[in-house]
């Protein structure tokens, strides 16, 4: 069992409660009266129109397919062929269609892109311009022989340029894959070599913190250690571009769209399960696995998130901060398909401070604000009032992912961002391109809280012996087939890597590697990665819930614990990131011992505490706990180039303090 994290009693109500006018303009209730008309039946709340989504999974998913206006041939086969066997089930196995088709179906002078970089560098783009780019961006693609199933990629900033190669990509049953332009060369050639692209996309450079860095020797050295590769084409971020030969083929990106004067498509359909994307999983333990996701699962997928548990609508506009090697990215891009406007922002969010993405997002007209919990604590920890200094009337929902949003961070969004907004909470993955738990947007918000499963997804707690763990704290699972799980893990042909990635654990069933735990309101508190839950005593111990205690410390900006195997028992092990000079000395050593046993419980203590000067981190901004658990056991890391900050790790070998 874990211990709770701190939440209000039931009688302090709820954070937030959507009023009336707004649940009953959402794009949640109007699919609940379609399907209600369509199905004969009411539905009490939204508990009840989620089991029913669960119960009833071929129909849900073709009333998504309806609602949202699919465009492509459903087919007249069964929805899903062998619905119970996972893996195994596959979706709409008659149906054919194509991603981009369904992202371009706007393609009037409106504005389809806003973006910006650190630099001010201010851009829009038509949903005509769009269109028309696409097109020759698609020709151009063909032109240098891709053909459907070949893969193009790019090191790519989060620029308009950037979502014009995917969709030209998936224009044509190309497959896109990208990364952002901060990863190393072994970074990226790890990734891309593993599925021999044919064309990159990259950036001459890139801006962050106020540097500029440059990436053309970078890109040689990929396109020298890459044999496959045909072309670069070279987007240019610089105020100066100077002329660049690369090792291979290379073309400016205005050069690359101008020579080619096509500028309508003829959409080619594909089958529902024709690979989109390729990403990748973390790497920190190993080489990046890749992981092939399909159009018609992604679409979907995407489609349900946004307009139903999101409440994304036409004409809205939508932010999220990510790079394009987080799948936050391709999650963003897809609310194209719901007819809604795309912002875009490129480097540091904190360049030249906190108020950076706030202020853009006024001046945007954002009505989605994206973030993580992450970003959330940082501006909260530099007390930052974002409501008393950007003008955010425009927002009505703002969503956290990347790591479990504390109480405190939902009590900073009301307190000192807005009070009267939606705050989704989502939590998903790489794996599914998409969300397990996420938004209600008729629903009430309550402190520390994910509101709510996603529809169609049977999310479940199990137990160590795989049994449904009730209101205990677990494993998270999904015990339903859902279309974006992927298609297959390349260079994986028997499937076993993906076999064993999900369904070992508990055959039947999808095993996320999350510590979850329902709550009384329906929704869910995730403790953090299972395979990184501490175990002391054989008792777990969601990582998150250490975090949450710690970080209320004023002197401690942020922490790290892992579980070191010690006299045939586990022991804690915290690590912290102190504010500029503070020294950590048995005093506060001992202030942060009494919260934890004050807080949490006396297991929960760690049995030593080290200050540490930086934690390594992914690139989406993930602390890996898991990377420094196999430092401290002299486990060697396979993949330093997935993280962001791969010297950070080097603290942590042969610690003498562990050795006692």
């Amino acid at each position: 069992m874990t211990a709770p994290m701190s939440v209000p009693a039931a009688a302090e109500g709820p954070l937030w409660r959507p009023p009336p006018e707004r649940v009953s303009a959402s794009r949640l209730t109007a699919f609940i009266r379609t399907v209600e008309e369509a199905e004969g039946r009411s539905f009490t709340d939204y508990s009840d129109l989620h089991r029913w989504s669960v119960g009833s999974v071929a129909e849900f998913w073709t009333h998504v397919w309806n609602f949202c206006g699919v465009i492509g041939q459903r087919g007249g086969a069964p929805v899903i062929d062998h619905p119970g066997r996972l893996p195994g089930a596959k979706f709409f196995p008659d149906s054919r269609l194509n991603f981009a088709e369904n992202l371009l179906r706007r393609r009037d002078e409106a504005t389809a892109i806003i973006a910006t970089t650190e630099q001010g560098r201010d851009r829009e783009v038509s949903f005509g311009d769009l269109y028309r780019a696409v097109a020759r961006g698609a020709q151009a693609l063909r032109r240098a022989g891709v053909g459907p199933g070949d893969r193009v990629c790019g090191v790519v900033a989060n620029v308009p340029e950037a979502v014009i190669a995917a969709l030209s990509a998936a224009a044509i049953g190309a497959i896109w894959s990208s990364c952002s332009p901060d990863f190393g060369v072994d970074g990226i050639v790890n990734r891309f070599e593993q599925i021999a692209p044919l064309v990159l996309v990259g950036v001459d450079g890139y801006f962050y913190g106020g540097r500029y860095f440059d990436c053309r020797e970078k890109l040689g050295e990929v396109a020298r250690r890459i044999p496959t590769l045909k072309e670069i084409v070279l987007v240019s971020m610089s105020a100066d571009p100077q002329p660049w030969a690369g090792p291979i083929q290379t073309i400016g990106w205005d050069e690359w769209l101008t020579r080619e004067t096509n500028e309508t498509i003829d959409f080619e359909a594909f089958e529902f399960n024709h690979p989109l994307y390729i990403l990748y999983s973390s790497g920190t333990t190993g080489s990046p696995k890749c992981l092939v996701h399909g159009a018609g699962g992604t679409l979907l997928e995407h489609l349900k998130e946004h307009q139903l548990q999101t409440d994304i609508r036409p004409s809205d506009r939508v932010f999220y901060f990510t790079t394009c090697g987080w799948m936050m990215w391709n999650w963003l891009v897809s609310a194209l398909a719901s007819s809604a406007t795309l912002v875009l922002y490129d480097g540091s969010p904190a360049h030249p401070d906190g108020r950076r993405l706030f202020d853009f997002a006024a001046s945007a007209g954002v009505t989605m604000f994206g973030t993580s919990a992450r970003f959330i604590h940082s501006i909260r920890k530099a007390g930052l009032q974002p409501r008393a200094t950007s003008d955010l009337r425009s927002i009505r929902t703002i969503s956290s992912t990347g790591s479990p949003l504390a109480p405190e961070g939902f009590d900073f969004v009301y307190d000192s961002i807005k009070p009267d907004v939606h705050l989704a909470s989502i939590s998903g993955g790489t794996d599914l391109v998409g969300c397990f738990v996420g938004g209600n947007p008729n629903g009430p918000v309550w402190r520390g809280e994910i509101q709510a499963p996603g529809l169609g997804m049977d999310v479940r707690a199990f137990d160590e012996t795989g049994h449904d763990a009730g209101d205990a704290a677990g494993e998270l699972v999904c015990a339903t087939a859902f279309p974006s799980m992927p298609v297959r893990f390349w260079n994986d042909p028997d499937c076993t890597k993906y076999r064993a990635a999900y369904f070992d654990r508990f055959p039947g069933v999808w095993h996320h590697g999350d510590w979850i735990r329902p709550t009384r309101h329906a929704g869910f508190v995730i403790d953090g990665r299972s395979d990184a839950t501490l175990n002391p005593g054989g008792v777990r111990i969601g990582t998150a819930e250490l975090y949450q205690q710690v970080e209320q410390i004023p002197e401690v900006l942020e922490s790290l614990a892992v579980g070191q195997r010690w006299e045939s028992d586990e022991r804690v092990i915290l690590f912290v990131r102190l504010a500029p000079d503070v020294a950590l000395d048995d005093l506060l050593r001992r202030r942060i011992r009494a919260r934890i046993r004050t807080h949490l419980s006396p297991r929960h203590v760690p049995a030593h505490i080290l200050q540490v000067a930086d934690l390594p981190r992914t690139r989406s901004g993930k602390i890996v706990e898991l990377a420094v658990r196999r430092v401290i056991h002299g486990e060697p890391i396979l993949n330093r180039e997935a993280l962001a900050n791969p010297e950070a790790l080097d603290f942590f070998r042969d610690l003498p303090e562990l050795a006692s």
